[in-house]
């Protein structure tokens, strides 16, 4: 009887202690609450701020450089077709310029921007920053280590395009390659060659580069006569052929100055050589050297002027009664007398059995 009345007072108690126990627990929770809210509410505040602050210079900063951009190809546009784009200005290069380096600048403002905002909401909840920034650094490192063919092709597509080295529409000589580029990367850098191959040119391999559309380029043409011809008349007909085709289209254009004869470049018992230079357009230097060929060797023919070389003159003297290029000289085989054909024959066998 005593056991049941004693369980009959704890299941009678157990209720109330555990509502006391829940009254405590709230009142704690409330008393903790009323000490600490206002912490809690500015770290809040505070988080919040941070995050609204970060997020509107980041959006600003981002539509002021695409803005800057799309300026930037707009005036490239609005010459774009005449004689100044032409001539100095490549849209679809300055484009492709202004649009990397925009995306270089909009990711780099943003990577600042989140992650000293991230740090700084860090450092409101007190955690230590040291092991995160050690960590990071050391990361970092073996990263850079392990992809330093990454990070020196990135950097170096970078100062590339900043220094504006080369650009969509140049010939250039890579080293490794050369062709026409047809796009730029901050990476890779593409060619097209004289073969219609496409290079694909990782810009940390290029060590120097040749840039043959910036600028100006010469036509050089070599042109051998007969050492016997009359010079005078040799610079007249060059130099008829230089001002008539400066003033025809499209090579009016292209040639930037006067063809010029410079004078002769070799002197020979039996040809001369006479050098013929302009200074053209860039990327239009072999054009001219070939239209310059064809025209010289027009007019020569009218002039009564003969273009020679090693070969014709050598036939010249054969049909001269010269027959030192045409015969060979005589061989010492072909006697068979001679001390190089007795060694040079076989032994016999009967010499060999006695």
């Amino acid at each position: 009887m005593s056991v049941v009345s004693t369980l009959s007072a704890g299941s009678a108690k157990d209720p109330a202690n555990q509502l006391d126990e829940a009254q405590q627990k709230a009142t704690n929770a409330a008393a903790l609450i009323e000490q600490n809210w206002s912490a809690w509410l500015g770290i809040g505040l505070r988080v919040v701020l941070i995050i609204v602050i970060a997020t509107v210079l980041r959006t600003v900063i981002r539509r002021t450089i695409t803005k800057l951009i799309e300026r930037m190809n707009r005036s490239a546009q609005a010459v774009d077709g005449t004689a100044l784009g032409g001539l100095l200005v490549n849209a679809e290069r300055r484009r492709q310029r202004s649009e990397a380096i925009g995306s270089v600048l909009r990711s780099v403002a943003s990577f600042l921007i989140m992650g000293t905002a991230a740090l700084m909401i860090l450092g409101i909840f007190e955690i230590n920053l040291a092991p995160l920034l050690a960590s990071a650094g050391v990361a970092g490192v073996a990263l850079g280590f392990g992809a330093r063919n990454l990070v020196t092709d990135f950097l170096s597509g970078v100062f590339m395009i900043l220094e504006d080295q080369y650009g969509v529409g140049d010939s250039v000589d890579a080293g490794v390659a050369s062709g026409e580029v047809i796009e730029v990367g901050l990476r890779v850098t593409k060619l097209r060659g004289d073969n219609g191959e496409i290079w694909y040119v990782r810009n940390g391999e290029v060590k120097r580069i040749g840039n043959l559309s910036q600028g100006w380029a010469t036509a050089g043409v070599d042109v051998t006569v007969r050492s016997d011809e009359d010079l005078a008349k040799v610079r007249e007909t060059l130099t008829e052929v230089g001002a008539v085709m400066s003033k025809e289209e499209p090579w009016n254009e292209r040639l930037w100055g006067p063809v010029e004869v410079l004078g002769l470049d070799a002197v020979y018992l039996d040809q001369m050589v006479i050098r013929v230079s302009a200074k053209t357009m860039p990327g239009k230097a072999l054009g001219v050297e070939r239209e310059l060929r064809w025209r010289i060797k027009e007019a020569f023919d009218v002039a009564g002027i003969r273009i020679v070389g090693r070969m014709m003159l050598a036939a010249e003297e054969d049909e001269n009664g010269n027959p030192a290029p045409a015969v060979a000289a005589p061989s010492a085989y072909a006697s068979a007398t001679s001390p190089q054909s007795i060694a040079a024959s076989p032994i016999p066998p009967s010499s060999l059995s006695k």
